[in-house]
């Protein structure tokens, strides 16, 4: 071998060396994503009555499909589950058919692997001046409260789908125990305390991705008809 071919020969075997050094890196910043996929598990607790608001201020559905696939994307993680929490109105006491309401319920169980919250709605009788009325109630926090504490264990990030203040003590209890909490609510349903209070908020309303189905459509004499 030549002296004068012994420079292009260093240069060759530094190009080479700088090659697979790169390759090399680009192999271990894939890995550390993959790993940093894993270590970052998900769990969403959506309260369906606070995204009902959202809904009707928006004047669409909700498609939960894509708003499932924008959770993956925004949070990085390979691993998500999702439980959703609502009451229900009793067979009988509506003019409309509640059939369709369930099968949206099976939907985001079987076809989105929601895990789905639900009960009843109360029927509570009232004494007023104008006589007696019937109010309904059917508030889900305890369940949703139940779902958060046993699974701390399973998650790195819990994500909160609701505005009210009395879910600050528990956004509190999730930090508390080194993992992350976000709350997405929209304006004018989310209280001041739950919106500063978490690791991140998000007003669904101003969420620039596609999450949005078909328009709404509700009754006016049962506006808490959400799903």
């Amino acid at each position: 071998m030549s002296r004068d071919s012994e420079p292009l020969l260093f240069k060759f075997y530094i190009c080479v060396v700088v090659r697979c050094v790169w390759g090399f890196c680009g192999i271990l910043a894939y890995i550390m994503t993959i790993d940093e996929k894993k270590s970052n598990i998900v769990y969403v607790f959506i309260d369906a009555s606070n995204l009902w608001e959202a809904q009707k201020a928006k004047g669409m559905m909700f498609d939960y499909e894509k708003l499932k696939q924008y959770l993956y994307d925004k949070f990085a993680t390979s691993e998500l589950h999702i439980f959703y929490y609502t009451a229900y109105p009793k067979n009988g006491t509506r003019a409309y058919s509640l059939e369709g309401k369930h099968k949206f319920f099976t939907y985001l169980k079987k076809g989105l692997g929601f895990v789905v919250r639900k009960k009843e709605l109360k029927r509570i009788k009232v004494k007023t001046d104008a006589g007696d009325i019937i109010e309904e109630k059917g508030n889900m926090d305890v369940e949703l409260a139940i779902d958060v504490v046993h699974f701390k264990n399973k998650y790195d990030t819990a994500i909160f789908f609701t505005g009210d203040a009395d879910f600050l003590a528990l956004v509190n209890y999730v930090r508390n125990g080194n993992k992350r909490a976000y709350v997405f609510s929209s304006k004018n349903n989310i209280s001041n305390e739950l919106r500063t209070g978490s690791d991140g908020y998000t007003d669904v309303l101003k969420i620039e991705d596609d999450i949005w189905g078909r328009t709404l459509e509700y009754n006016k004499n049962h506006p808490s008809r959400e799903g």
